[in-house]
């Protein structure tokens, strides 16, 4: 079996174990404290803290991992990036007290105290600016720093910005932005069999992701409005045009449309003589 790191608690654990539910991968047993767990036939779950992931992935203990694109870039590891998984998305951003005339990190002052959980990658954005800092690590809640008189500047993570406005804080600059990945061991990846098995899941988790923007519609059109039908919903490659028994100059068309179109299509759909229209949810969209 292939060993994959999933983060053992939060969003992020829940969102990647329905991701792999639906991908036909669902934990054979998962409560809280479970160190492992088994994932079908051909991987297991284990279960640790988000931000060791990088390093078991890049050591061998892990094949594979899924933890935020943030902690991969602040461990300095090497582990293949495969996949973007859409979900857990944030940004590191700069930021200081509403009060301060910063106006842009490159205009710090040489020295200014910067107070974050994310050390490494802070100090490489400031020596690509060219600005000498003193960071000082947090292990959380690095927007009280400013208030402490701990630090000038904070870089933490922020996803609508509402944490550092509560608190009293403006944004100055964006580091990255982040979202959950799965990552791969180099070697795992170069191995043929394990190789493998590691592009079949990157396959069928695609096909989960590709899916969740997508719904499946089905209407009964007139014939003689299928030109027309057609540029309403073209489909992947075009609508699938189905035959009704005794229809009398009726046809159904099938198409994957996109999920925030829908409103619109059906209404378009509708002023063409649309009958028995069905949406319907995707679980997977293989290309």
């Amino acid at each position: 079996m292939l060993r994959i790191a999933i983060p053992n608690k939060g969003r992020l654990a829940n969102q990647t174990l329905t991701l792999f539910e639906k991908a036909g991968l669902k934990a054979d047993s998962r409560v809280d404290r479970a160190l492992v767990a088994n994932l079908g036939s051909e991987f297991r779950a284990i279960f640790v803290r988000a931000q060791d992931i990088s390093e078991f992935v890049a050591d061998g203990a892990a094949d594979l991992g899924v933890t935020g694109a943030d902690l991969v870039a602040e461990s300095g590891q090497s582990v293949e990036e495969l996949l973007d998984l859409e979900y857990g998305k944030c940004r590191l951003a700069v930021a200081v007290r509403e009060e301060s005339t910063i106006t842009e990190a490159r205009l710090m002052e040489a020295g200014t105290r910067v107070a974050t959980s994310f050390p490494r990658v802070t100090k490489s954005f400031f020596d690509k600016l060219g600005v000498s800092v003193k960071v000082a690590p947090v292990s959380g809640a690095a927007e009280i720093a400013p208030h402490l008189g701990v630090a000038d500047v904070i870089v933490d993570l922020v996803s609508t910005g509402s944490t550092l406005k509560v608190n009293g804080l403006k944004e100055l600059d964006t580091i990255l932005t982040s979202s959950a990945w799965l990552i791969a061991n180099r070697a795992a990846v170069a191995d043929p069999e394990s190789g493998e098995k590691i592009s079949e899941l990157v396959t069928a988790l695609e096909s989960v992701i590709r899916a969740r923007s997508k719904r499946y519609l089905m209407a009964n059109v007139p014939r003689d409005r299928l030109p027309e039908v057609k540029q309403v919903i073209p489909g992947l490659s075009g609508p699938t045009i189905v035959e009704i028994q005794n229809g009398n100059g009726w046809v159904a068309a099938h198409a994957v449309v996109e999920a925030d179109k829908i409103y619109q299509t059906i209404i378009r759909l509708k002023a063409l003589g649309a009958e028995g229209i069905l949406v319907t949810p995707i679980e997977r969209l293989m290309p």
